[in-house]
């Protein structure tokens, strides 16, 4: 019966001394790794000067819902009509040159009611240049999210 009770006993002290070895290695050796790759330039992107005056100006932000209403007649079915407000509800710059923008349109199907949905777009400009005829063009602009028309696409 001593027998049995001494390898439980060597095993939880095992276990113990593991736990704490474990613990140890943490903190001594992977923590400071962490804490040098949190400390360097891998996660920061220098924004371009440019970009910055034009998002500060708003007109990113006028460009980015330009483009998701392009985006949108083009991807819409060619039996529905649509209209578009002057302006979004709500427009985000959220860094990066990436915009999320939320706006109403009236959506007119070519057999039924006229009908007003809402819509989130996600859209970031990867042009380079930032003059009106770079941020007019469309393939300046890749949308990456839209939501709330998935009736009419």
């Amino acid at each position: 019966m001593s027998k049995q009770a001494t390898p439980k006993k060597y095993k939880f002290f095992l276990f113990i001394v593991g736990l704490i070895a474990l613990i140890a290695f943490q903190v001594e050796v992977i923590m400071p790794l962490v804490y040098d790759v949190i400390d360097s330039d891998l996660f920061i992107k220098e924004e371009d000067p440019n970009a910055v005056k034009a998002s500060a100006d708003g007109q990113m932000l006028s460009y980015a819902f330009d483009q998701c209403n392009r985006y949108i007649t083009d991807e819409v079915d060619s039996d529905v009509s649509v209209s578009y407000t002057s302006k979004p509800l709500n427009a985000w710059d959220i860094g990066n040159t990436q915009y999320v923008i939320n706006a109403n349109i009236d959506v007119l199907p070519e057999n039924g009611a006229n009908v007003t949905a809402r819509y989130v777009c996600r859209i970031k400009y990867t042009g380079d240049e930032f003059n009106p005829t770079a941020l007019s063009d469309k393939d300046n602009w890749s949308v990456s999210g839209l939501s709330g028309l998935d009736d009419y696409l």
